[in-house]
């Protein structure tokens, strides 16, 4: 599960916020590693390590904070603030 990309996310197909984030993070541009937990139920555990929670999307950062569920305005003002966008 380890890439080059500086962003890892968690979701699943069936999930509305992860379609949403991942399409506003194809839309930005941004370098990330999608894990999807329906091909990897097992990344749930990760998923989940990271959080706390049992909710997704679960965004993880190069700073290594993470986002669950996030907002769009949350992610951008994350980005923005790791120089990302």
């Amino acid at each position: 599960m380890s890439s080059d990309a500086p962003i890892r996310m968690f979701g699943a197909d069936w999930c509305r916020d992860c379609i949403r984030t991942k399409k506003q993070l194809d839309e930005l541009g941004i370098d990330y590693e999608y894990i999807d937990l329906v091909a990897d139920p097992s990344a749930a555990d990760v998923a989940k390590e990271i959080s706390g929670r049992t909710s997704i999307p679960v965004v993880v950062y190069p700073d290594s904070s993470h986002h669950v569920e996030p907002s769009n305005a949350d992610v951008e003002s994350k980005l923005r603030e790791l120089s990302l966008i």
